[in-house]
């Protein structure tokens, strides 16, 4: 936006603040800016002088929301967050902040930036000094030397933990040539293919196919802790200071000793502990920027957050130095208050109102008129008064908007109302006239001297950098090679088993795999790799719920799969006939979208997502078709469904009908109805809430108004299904947590309203597969998207630490915050509340759970929110609780009992406002826990760190939504035989309803003496291998074949000829199939083919090739028999066979 920079140029004001700063005329005040103003003028400083920005503000928030405007405006901004202190031992720590912090220093050392944003809180935290992190830093171009074992010490030495398979950040790999990193600073990992020490190729490839997708030239990575140290230093440094430490405690002494060993037996400590051993000279954020100008925002602010964060730092040291942690020597770890000064003491204070002294002298006083604008609303007639004031008096108006799109419909729409505007994507220009152009800010403002007005229409939040999805469309769930040894598998055959790893059979020379499964009493089956895409993993119940194990040789799993299948069917026959009958029913058509209609979703303040977009759009599809629309919108907590109903309520509403919202608490009723209401802001529609909360004669009042017409939309339990309530003309009813609700209560609802659309949201999301399976059965939306500004919640993992929770919640507390505290056995959550009081007396405690009657969690909700409540001691209740943006600390007792995408879950419930939130993730001390729980806390310390589990997290969750889709009942059925087998089933049973011949596809099975297996030295990963085994057994035909080639290349290197020998056989197993052979064996005679018949092409084909060498069976089984030859191999002629057939 160099345009605005020009226009402020000219601004008298600002030529004499910049001719200061040039000058070094520093330190100066400026007074009279609101935020956006000390954006704009940081901005502008900062092009027109060429030098780089430090920007200081009082707070996080604060800081942040500055460098999404600065990235508005331009300008190359980087926020640099506050640094958390980790002075536990944690067994895991999410890093989303550390990798951050890493990212905007490494910038800073480069110059890859304009501006920096921080907080007082972050610039007050020591950090690594700047030529450390320098040396760390490590630059790969495709000219460079890799001596594989040193790169890969370089790599631990910077904190990146090795990995089977890399696809989470801070992780690396080795498979002979072939690294894979994931560098902290790239939303991809690097794929480094070696010749010798010379790097043949690099790559960016896919973290979950492990594909390649694009050859780079070049690449950074930077380190993955920010402390980077030398253990053996630190090792030589605290030995000294044990045994010449004079006034040490015993505690002290004890952490001492007990750290030393750890670092002695390289296990990891808490090095924020013994920051002021770490490094020759302590390095603060000032440091990096010696040659910048630094900008203070706010400078009461600021020094009153200085000082309130030295009390609470004092606090904290004196209890850390008592319990051991810190000592005389080490309890340095914050810049002191005169050093900050000294930090600030040359800078530009940007003031919102004039201050009469500063700390220091000034060189200069600045003030500017400059008006601030709020974000216009997406009223025409608004933005039309505003523009005309401007015009009259020759002046430039610019209006940004968030897409070229929507640019060009609001230019079209300005037109017709008369105002001469024009749209403009490159060069802006100062000339007077009405601009529209792509961008967003938090606000407008106004410029009088230079007759300039800038409105924006929404805020683009952040750095502006486009995440990218976590989780892909329609990824396989259940997929192979999450396989782990122990894990329950289906065969379809013989039903559901333990997987206990691969067996290797050799037989004279040759070596086979076999996939060993346990079944029930003593049963074992070993299954060629070969027939591998018979298995899939079991997913049902829960791990430890006590899935029953099928025995061979037992009716068992036939019985069980005929049983499903029957429930199969007859669902599939009930949901066809309610979707046929839906179909033939009519219903009310909604025309296109309004001009008003329009207006309403330009006022929404984000940005969508695609995938809320999309939803919408599939929405109002089903609006505007003359049958009753059903569908059901699914997406997880705070991805934005709230939204998308809202624009169908208000289409519904925009044609003169009426929209009923239906919701399962009247608290959660109560925020719907808060929401709507400021979502809906000035316009012309009447809204009320319904529940038994309301008085008497207001409910009567609004179901009169209901009958009436005059109420357009209405919120509330399920008081709006009474006898009483009738609407004139409903058009659209909206249901929230469908599940919450009883059968008889959603029957209720389809016979009072069988001719009304009808949308129901779900916090739950759903697999694609069963999207897919359901596809003419339900209508379904999926939202798999976060929104682009959603913070991530710091976590930990840790055993149960008194200590640390009465920190956390204090340091939560102590920000005006609140805390949920999970405990989840009713039987003994108040004694666990009055544990807490006896640790926190002066704290509020609540209790929560699912026991409690509605009214009673109501009001505890309602005291929560009106932050009567400090600590809610709660169940997992609070899952599908309501928004409490004060709430942001989550502490999880016994963790390790919940799964994956429980804690996922939960873990959303904090972090919902632009406070930084926390989640502990704790286990009892000391505790043995069976292998099931080890396994899931494992899952849970890789989920937290790397983000790696999140593929499993977002399996789990949509198994969790097929379960309450599909209804108790076929949830049972469905952890009978697995979700793939279910799925299967299902398919079959929607394709016969629909009269879609099911094609059986011919089998063929082949046993030869040939090596056929996957060597671990070449794949050493288990999942991995057996990932590539299932894809090898998926082959049909010479393309797939080529395709897996291609990836085992491209991840591992070129194949061994036992992984030929996989593939060819493979290959001929499908064309064999094919041809009607079903067995091919070896035996003295040769290599027998069986088959149902001897076919004339087959025996053409195979008698012109191998001539002589070929006989029949013709009594008996019919089989081609090929006689060996001295000169071949058996492995030659697999592949000579499947090239004939």
């Amino acid at each position: 936006m160099q345009f605005l920079f020009d226009i402020l140029k000219k601004e008298p004001e600002y030529k004499r603040l910049l001719s200061a700063v040039k000058n070094d005329k520093i330190p100066l005040a400026v007074s009279g800016l609101a935020a956006i103003h000390k954006a704009l003028l940081t901005a502008s400083i900062s092009r027109h002088t060429g030098k780089k920005v430090l920007m200081i503000t009082h707070d996080e928030a604060t800081a942040y929301n500055m460098c999404g405007d600065l990235s508005g405006l331009g300008i190359k901004a980087v926020h640099l967050p506050l640094r958390d202190y980790d002075f536990t031992s944690t067994d895991g720590r999410s890093k989303d902040y550390e990798y951050r912090r890493i990212d905007t220093l490494s910038k800073v050392i480069g110059g890859g930036f304009d501006v920096v944003t921080a907080s007082v809180d972050c610039a007050v935290c020591y950090t690594v000094p700047k030529e450390i992190l320098q040396r760390s830093i490590i630059r790969i171009t495709s000219k460079s030397s890799i001596e594989t074992e040193e790169f890969c010490q370089k790599l631990v030495e910077c904190g990146y933990v090795k990995a089977g398979v890399t696809d989470g950040k801070g992780m690396f790999s080795v498979r002979g040539g072939i690294i894979d990193v994931f560098p902290t600073n790239r939303e991809t990992p690097v794929r480094i293919e070696l010749w010798g020490d010379d790097i043949d190729n690099l790559s960016e490839y896919d973290a979950f196919s492990q594909r390649r997708t694009v050859k780079i030239d070049e690449f950074e990575i930077y380190p993955a802790n920010e402390l980077s140290f030398n253990r053996h230093n630190l090792c030589e440094k605290l030995n000294n200071y044990l045994e010449n430490g004079k006034k040490l405690t015993d505690a002290q002494r004890d952490k001492l000793e007990k750290d030393i060993y750890r670092l002695d037996s390289a296990l990891p400590i808490s090095t924020d502990a013994y920051i002021p051993f770490l490094y020759d000279k302590m390095t603060s954020v000032f440091d990096y920027f010696s040659d910048a100008v630094t900008v203070v925002c706010d400078t009461a602010n600021v020094i009153e957050r200085l000082k309130d964060l030295e009390d609470s730092h004092n606090e904290d040291i004196k209890l850390l130095m008592e319990e051991g942690t810190l000592s005389k020597e080490t309890a340095g770890i914050y810049l002191k208050k005169t050093d900050f000064l000294s930090g600030i003491t040359n800078a530009v204070f940007f003031e919102s109102f004039p201050k009469t002294s500063y700390f220091t002298p000034l060189k200069g006083l600045f003030s500017f008129d400059f008006k601030r604008l709020s974000p216009w609303g997406g009223d025409l007639g608004v933005l039309i008064e505003d523009i005309s004031y401007m015009s009259s008096t020759g002046g430039t108006v610019v209006i940004l908007a968030s897409e070229t799109k929507a640019a060009s419909v609001l230019c079209e729409e300005l037109r017709e109302r008369g105002v001469k505007a024009t749209v403009s994507f490159d060069k802006m220009t100062d000339a007077p006239g009405v601009y529209v152009c792509k961008g967003g800010l938090s606000s407008g403002f106004e410029l009088p001297f230079s007759k300039f007005m800038l409105i924006t229409n929404r805020h683009l939040p952040g750095e502006s950098v486009k995440r990218k999805r976590l989780y892909k469309k329609g990824q396989t769930i259940g997929s192979l090679d999450e396989l782990k040894r122990g894990d329950y598998v289906v065969h379809a055959s013989y039903g559901i088993g333990i997987f206990d790893g691969i067996s290797q059979i050799k037989k004279q020379s040759v070596i086979k795999d076999y996939i060993k499964i346990k079944y029930a009493g003593s049963d074992n089956l070993y299954i060629p790799v070969t027939q591998l895409d018979m298995v899939s993993k079991y997913i049902g119940a829960a791990e430890d719920s006590g899935i029953k194990l099928n025995k061979l040789g037992t009716q068992s799993w036939s019985n069980t799969k005929k049983r499903v299948k029957s429930a199969v069917k007859d669902m599939a026959k009930q949901l066809t006939k309610l979707y046929a009958k839906r179909m033939a029913t009519k219903g009310y058509a909604f025309g296109r979208d309004t001009d008003l209609q329009n207006n309403f979703e330009r006022r929404f303040e984000y940005e969508e997502t695609e995938d809320q977009l999309q939803c919408v759009n599939e929405i109002k599809r089903d609006m505007e078709r003359p049958v009753p629309m059903d569908r059901l919108l699914c997406g997880d907590v705070g991805f934005g469904k709230t939204e998308v109903a809202l624009r169908a309520a208000f289409k519904c509403i925009s044609e003169g009908k009426q929209c009923a919202f239906l919701v399962p608490t009247t608290i959660l009723a109560m925020q719907h109805y808060n929401t709507i209401l400021s979502r809906i802001g000035d316009l012309p529609v009447e809204i009320k809430l319904l529940n038994r909360f309301v008085p008497k004669k207001e409910q009567a009042r609004i179901v009169s108004g209901l009958k009436a017409g005059s109420v357009d939309m209405v919120v509330g339990t399920h008081r709006l299904i009474s006898k009483d309530v009738a609407f004139k003309d409903i058009g659209l009813v909206i249901i929230d947590e469908e599940q919450r609700f009883g059968v008889a209560q959603k029957e209720k609802l389809k016979e009072l309203y069988p001719f009304v659309d009808i949308l129901t949201l779900s916090a739950t999301p759903i697999p694609r597969t069963l999207n897919m399976a359901m596809s003419g059965l339900r209508d379904m939306s999926s939202i798999d998207e976060a929104p682009a500004d959603r913070y991530p919640v710091q976590t930990y993992v840790l055993e149960q630490n008194n200590a640390v929770i009465k920190e956390a919640i204090n340091k939560e507390l102590r920000r005006g915050g609140q805390v949920y505290y999970l405990h989840n056995r009713v039987e003994s959550i108040v004694n666990c509340a009055a544990r807490i009081m006896n640790m926190l007396p002066s704290a509020r405690v609540g209790i929560a759970h699912g026991k409690m009657s509605e009214d009673e969690l109501s009001d505890i909700w309602q005291k929560l929110i009106d932050r009567e409540i400090d600590i809610l001691v709660c169940t997992t209740i609070i899952e599908t609780g309501v928004d409490v943006p004060n709430c942001n600390t989550l502490i999880i007792e016994n963790s390790d009992r919940f799964g994956l995408a429980q804690l996922h879950q939960l873990r959303g419930r904090v972090g919902r406002s632009s406070r930084r939130a926390y989640a502990y993730f704790c286990y009892t001390k000391g505790k043995i826990i069976n292998e099931t729980a080890q396994k899931r806390l494992e899952a849970i310390r890789e989920f937290t760190q790397f983000g790696s589990g999140f593929k499993i997290a977002m399996r789990d969750l949509e198994i969790r939504g097929a379960g309450s889709i599909l209804g108790g009942e076929q949830h049972g059925n469905m952890e009978a035989v697995g979700y793939d087998m279910y799925l299967r089933m299902l398919n079959e049973a929607v394709n016969e309803e629909n009269g879609i011949e099911k094609k059986t596809a011919p089998e063929c099975t082949v046993d030869l003496d040939i090596s056929a297996h996957i060597p671990e030295n070449y794949i050493d990963s288990l999942p991995a291998r057996l990932g590539i085994y299932k894809r090898i057994a998926g082959i049909t035909n010479s393309v797939e074949a080529s395709d897996v080639i291609d990836e085992l290349c491209d991840r591992f290197g070129e194949p061994p000829s036992s992984v030929m020998g996989l593939i060819d056989i493979a290959l001929l197993r499908s064309r064999s199939a094919n041809a009607g052979i079903y067995e091919i064996i070896s035996s003295e005679k040769g290599i027998i083919l069986k088959t149902d018949r001897l076919r004339d092409d087959t025996v053409k084909a195979l008698s012109e090739y191998f001539k002589s060498r070929l006989t029949f069976a013709v009594t008996g089984t019919p089989a081609y028999i090929i006689k060996p030859s001295k000169d071949e191999t058996p492995a030659r002629t697999v592949k000579e066979l499947s090239d004939i057939l």
